[in-house]
């Protein structure tokens, strides 16, 4: 059995079943765990000194006295999330359930170094915590989101092409120093994908959540559990090569990646190179909004490249939902078109025949919701529980 700071078998394992925050009485913990209901009841008291679990309204009697139920607390503590993209910011604070209580967003250059942007996310978290009349003890743990590739386990950037000054600078190292906290950090996509899911898809055990904006990358949930494959990379399908890159040439520094030829910027220059005033990705999808014929067709094209690399995918990953975000996402049913016409004439049948591709729904809130997601998670897991007891 494991043995915690909680106690042998954990109360953090009973508090697994209450972390959905459905009401429940120690009867029916007991019949789910088989464990005594004295037990049920020591555990139930080590969560409820947390401030974690409370008692909630009685259950419908049968008879005499009705049963107590207890559930989880959500707003007992919160939780720092953040999304820090190539040129904007995002912070957040959210309950235990993922809610987000009060944020704050504005345009932010990821390449003005590690400190400046780690600073700016502090600096405003502290506002936010103000004004919901909590403080820095009140916080549970940190999920941060950056737009570049990242050695989860140790939650370093590893030679991002977009970010200056960032290659293996401990990101969770120097959050701790000012907030003394857990701190998880993921790439954008990854912590995308989770949200997405959490918010649309929370059935859908094989999801694959592709972004479309400055760079292409996409993230994968199997079996219901991301995957980030053996160094964290796994998702990194904007340098796969396709047949219409030939010879044009990639910032990775190979050339014909899709990158090169349907990322925001890549078919911004191709409407340049046709005599169209656009400078990138939004300049693209303002004339895709105002019906220019040409960028309908690029963007479109666009997706054609993108559902090329995607059937592979579909064939390796076999996922039930690819969800379509970022920035060029904007432009709509045009750049789902053309992923669509590729992925569903050239894949299996048996594949496609209950797949669906559509438009992201969470939109711009599913990174601040991942980064929160990937912070309870690991928070809230029984070995995190038992760190957070150890500390109270």
């Amino acid at each position: 059995m494991r043995t915690s700071v909680l106690g042998t078998t954990g109360a953090g394992d009973l508090f697994q079943l209450l972390r959905d925050g459905r009401p429940r009485t120690r009867a029916e913990l007991a019949a789910l765990t088989g464990l005594a209901r004295s037990t049920i009841g020591l555990r139930l008291d080590s969560l409820t000194e947390l401030g974690l679990v409370g008692p909630v309204a009685d259950a419908v009697s049968t008879g005499g006295r009705p049963p107590s139920r207890v559930a989880l607390r959500p707003s007992s503590r919160v939780v720092l999330a953040a999304d820090l993209g190539a040129s904007h910011a995002h912070v957040a604070i959210t309950d235990l359930m993922g809610q987000e209580l009060t944020s704050h967003r504005e345009k932010l250059e990821i390449g003005l170094g590690p400190e400046h942007v780690l600073g700016w996310m502090v600096e405003h978290a502290d506002e936010l915590l103000e004004r919901l009349g909590k403080t820095r003890s009140d916080v549970i743990a940190a999920g941060i989101g950056l737009p570049g590739p990242v050695e989860f386990s140790t939650g370093r950037p590893v030679n991002p092409p977009i970010m200056p000054g960032w290659d293996a600078f401990d990101v969770p190292g120097w959050v701790r120093q000012h907030i003394d906290i857990p701190v998880f950090v993921d790439n954008d996509v990854n912590i995308m994908a989770l949200g997405e899911r959490q918010h649309s898809w929370p059935n859908a055990e094989h999801l694959f959540f592709l972004k479309v904006a400055t760079g292409i990358g996409s993230g994968i949930i199997s079996g219901g559990q991301l995957q980030r494959g053996a160094q964290g990379i796994a998702g990194d399908i904007g340098h796969i090569p396709v047949a219409r890159g030939a010879g044009i040439a990639c910032r990775c520094g190979n050339t014909g990646c899709l990158e090169a030829i349907a990322s925001g910027p890549a078919i911004a220059a191709g409407l340049r190179r046709e005599g169209h005033d656009v400078d990138g990705g939004a300049d693209v999808i303002e004339l895709v909004r105002q019906g220019d014929i040409d960028a309908v067709r690029a963007v479109r094209q666009a997706g054609r490249d993108i559902g090329e690399v995607l059937t592979t995918c579909v064939s390796l990953i076999n996922p039930s939902v690819i969800a379509i975000g970022g920035s060029m996402a904007q432009a709509g049913e045009h750049l789902i078109a053309g992923v669509r016409e590729v992925v569903y004439s050239r894949s299996m049948p048996l594949a496609t025949e209950h797949l669906t591709i559509a438009q992201s729904r969470a939109g711009e809130n599913s990174a601040i919701l991942g980064a929160s997601m990937l912070a309870i998670h690991y928070a809230l897991s029984p070995s995190g529980l038992d760190t957070l007891a150890a500390a109270y």
